[in-house]
């Protein structure tokens, strides 16, 4: 399995002048901050060897690697999910590939239903923390000893020291942002009302389909990993009513895309 990482972080190489420093994963509605990238290149996942080919709608499926900030990049624009029916090996693929590629930190952004009763949809949540609510942990079956350890500590997933940064910034931007946990599950169908109810008891602030089994596996190698969460939605009385669609999640992303741009922007120049 370690050579498949090798030959497709050899593949990104090959395109490349520069290393990319950072990794970042865009969520539903928020590919377009890879436009905001001065890239270097752009590689379709479907010219990619070994790499999953994204199916979601608002996913645009390819690499862009390049300048953001004052530092060099890679976004993926577009994520691979377990509900596309690939396997949690397939999910975390990518990552595994930006440790060959020298990757050092990972920022992961999503768009999430709201649990948290003093959310609204549009709303930023910085993760604090999540918990795992798939099926399957991307760690199941054989340990690679050079990638991490058997049993990696999980309990500071997601860095300290990155979250007190962009609270900076977005303070020093007026930019309104929360803090909360994540829970992520297998999907595809959104939640019921007793799933959002069972969730919030167990202390979840948000609800999605993604970030968890990347972060595992980040924290797993030792990247430094930073997430935040888009809320598309939440289980209040007048977005129960009217349900929720994959295009309307978009759309609220996509309204605060600038905001969150501007937040990872000046956190890639502070790191």
């Amino acid at each position: 399995m370690t050579q498949k990482f090798i030959e497709t972080a050899d593949f990104i190489k090959s395109k490349i002048k520069n290393l990319p420093e950072v990794g970042i994963i865009l969520g539903s509605g928020l590919g377009n901050l890879g436009n905001k990238i001065d890239a270097e290149v752009k590689i379709p996942y479907s010219n990619i060897p070994n790499f999953p080919i994204s199916t979601v709608e608002g996913h645009s499926g390819q690499l862009v690697i390049g300048k953001l900030g004052n530092k060099q990049v890679l976004a993926m624009q577009g994520r691979f999910h377990y509900y596309e029916g690939y396997n949690m090996h397939q999910v975390t693929f990518p990552i595994r590939v930006m440790k060959f590629l020298g990757i050092k930190t990972l920022i992961v952004s999503n768009a999430a239903g709201g649990l948290n009763r003093n959310f609204k949809a549009g709303d930023i949540m910085i993760i604090k923390d999540h918990i795992n609510f798939f099926p399957e942990n991307p760690l199941r079956g054989k340990n690679y000893d050079q990638l991490g350890p058997r049993f990696p500590d999980m309990s500071k997933p997601y860095s300290q020291r990155l979250i007190k940064l962009a609270l900076e910034i977005a303070k020093e931007n007026s930019i309104l942002v929360q803090q909360g946990v994540y829970i992520g599950s297998s999907g595809p169908t959104l939640e019921t009302a007793s799933e959002y109810n069972m969730f919030r008891i167990w202390g979840a602030d948000a609800t999605g389909m993604s970030t968890v089994p990347e972060v595992i596996v980040a924290t797993h190698m030792g990247i430094e990993v930073f997430g935040m969460s888009v809320i598309a939605n939440t289980d209040k009385p007048a977005d129960a009513e009217k349900g929720t669609t994959h295009d309307e999640v978009q759309d609220v992303a996509g309204s605060v895309e600038p905001y969150m741009t501007k937040i990872i922007t000046g956190l890639i120049n502070r790191m």
